[in-house]
């Protein structure tokens, strides 16, 4: 698909809205983008400009956690120059929440995505769950431990990335679910028998190449792969209940007054972006009435802990513990 034909797909889904039915937008944004997503963002941005020419969108791009703590000192300065955010990881919408910073948003627009990705401050754009990738010329899925706590102790070889930011979310959940003795424990003994990459599309590609048997990477990674290379030696499997399949996302933020920063966020939540994301970055779409990314299970099969993703916003301890016990 073209990116300047995106707003203009139909769809037969009911419920999500489309773009058809949002008010143009109107006068002068400056939007803070967490780099991610091999541009497809800048796509879905572009597209939104094309058709709303009256819009003046000026975007400050970097690293989402550099954008959050560069909000937080801003506003301490007394400086607003963001009006919106947009996260690829939820811990830096929290640290925005947490300073009181995000504005209150309207429940016609939360009420739009999945009753558990509704928050009061915040929304969701799309979510992506942790899976354990694994090589299909050496494993099953039976072969995976269903228990994120037991891969160390599985006498299989793994690939990870603990530098790698979604990683880090991961093992913030970890500690959240399984405190921060088991979490450390668990981290010395995968740090004995995993091996290190720079990023999650690196362990799965590894995986795929035989390097190792199995890797920890969000879903999309392995989706992606495939979708190029059909024939690849990878597939995914999921752990129970746990951390191991925790369903994060990437979400918005409003910081100022006004009805611009709001429909902005209403064009994210349309039939057409959220399409557009699912089947070319393979994200999940969190709105009804939008099909999921082609290769991935059905959402009903698979079970993810329940945790308020704003609380993987407590970031330091567990870059603390990683660092404690020599992962970084």
């Amino acid at each position: 698909m073209l990116p300047g034909g995106l707003l203009a797909q139909e769809s037969q889904a009911k419920i999500a809205l489309s773009v058809e039915e949002l008010p143009a937008l109107e006068g002068e944004l400056t939007l803070y983008l967490g780099r991610g997503e091999g541009g497809l963002y800048e796509n879905v941005l572009d597209a939104i400009q094309q058709r709303n020419p009256a819009l003046e969108l000026n975007i400050r791009r970097g690293p989402t956690a550099a954008l959050a703590n560069a909000i937080v000192a801003e506003s301490r300065a007394g400086v607003r120059r963001a009006n919106l955010f947009w996260a690829v990881d939820t811990g830096a919408i929290g640290l925005i929440s947490n300073e009181g910073l995000a504005r209150e948003l309207p429940q016609d627009l939360t009420n739009q995505l999945q009753a558990n990705f509704r928050y009061e401050k915040w929304s969701p754009i799309t979510g992506r769950i942790r899976t354990l990738p694994y090589n299909t010329e050496r494993l099953t899925a039976a072969d995976v431990p269903d228990d994120v706590m037991a891969v160390p102790d599985s006498g299989l070889s793994i690939g990870w990335a603990p530098a790698y930011a979604s990683f880090q979310s991961f093992v913030t959940a970890m500690r959240l679910l399984e405190g921060e003795q088991a979490t450390g424990e668990w981290l010395q003994k995968m740090d004995k028998v995993a091996r290190s990459y720079a990023g999650e599309l690196g362990v799965v590609m590894a995986v795929e190449r035989g390097e190792v048997d199995m890797g920890f990477a969000n879903h999309y990674y392995t989706l992606r792969l495939k979708a190029g290379k059909p024939d690849a030696t990878v597939d995914l499997a999921f752990t129970n209940n746990d951390a191991g399949c925790l369903v994060n996302a990437s979400g918005i933020v409003a910081l100022s007054e006004g009805d611009l920063p709001i429909n902005f966020i209403r064009y994210l939540l349309t039939r057409e972006v959220q399409s557009f994301l699912s089947s070319e970055a393979f994200e999940i779409p969190l709105v009804d009435g939008v099909a999921p990314p082609q290769g991935l299970p059905d959402l009903a099969t698979i079970q993810p802990p329940d945790i308020n993703l704003t609380r993987l916003a407590d970031l330091r301890p567990t870059l603390d513990l990683m660092r404690d016990v020599g992962v970084l």
